[in-house]
């Protein structure tokens, strides 16, 4: 294409393995320093100074500052739905940097993609909130009946409304092959869990635990029939 938005430049950011692992490492959510980024991507701490530059210049990342420090994360969850279509994509084509380990049947059951729930858990979320009316099906959107539901969950309707993101949105979860819930709804679900006690991120990664009891009420709230 000759005229357009210029994929190439964009794929270009991503392609090279150094900034790859970087912006894989962002999909966590979490803001990072570029020490923890240069780790991340196996570098020294001048070389990730000129990819972060790059990757800022792109639009991929953001940076703020904290005192002293300046942490980067990725620009926006937009950036996010990329990366995690780019891994499923090199899943199913079998395109693996390394042997499965045994952190994959974790991150495979729960993990975060961003800021909200993927994985077998994530995917089974989505699949509830449909069947019981919460959101419509396909791309989904929430519901009458999924407003008032959500609000007696503990939810911040008004929270939700204000947001610039959609409310609800189809995101493809790589290890599963297909959707789990993202936008704003998805944020707000996930941050609940955790509130509830229901789950915490295991330090370091994007691993998201669930408790026994957790797992109970997840279960209780949205996928029993």
């Amino acid at each position: 294409m000759k005229e357009g938005p210029d994929i190439a430049l964009v794929a270009a950011l991503i392609g090279d393995p150094a900034r790859a692992n970087m912006l894989t490492a962002l999909l966590g959510g979490a803001a990072l320093t570029a020490g923890e980024l240069a780790r991340h991507a196996g570098i020294t701490a001048q070389t990730a100074s000129s990819h972060l530059a790059r990757l800022r210049d792109g639009g991929l990342i953001a940076m703020r500052h904290q005192g002293r420090h300046r942490y980067f994360g990725l620009a926006n969850p937009e950036v996010a739905q990329v990366l995690e279509g780019l891994i499923g994509l090199a899943a199913r084509n079998g395109h693996a940097r390394t042997r499965p380990g045994p952190r994959d049947p974790a991150l495979r059951q729960a993990r975060v993609c961003y800021d909200h729930l993927a994985g077998d858990m994530g995917v089974a979320l989505l699949d509830g909130l449909v069947r019981q009316g919460v959101v419509t099906p396909d791309e989904p959107n929430l519901t009458d009946v999924g407003r008032a539901r959500m609000a007696a969950f503990g939810i911040d309707l008004d929270a939700l409304s204000q947001s610039r993101r959609p409310v609800c949105k189809a995101c493809l979860d790589w290890s599963v092959r297909r959707s789990h819930l993202a936008g704003s709804l998805g944020a707000a679900l996930l941050s609940r869990f955790h509130a509830l006690g229901w789950s915490h991120r295991v330090a370091g990664t994007r691993i998201v635990a669930f408790s026994a009891v957790g797992r109970e009420q997840f279960a209780a709230e949205f996928t029993q029939e």
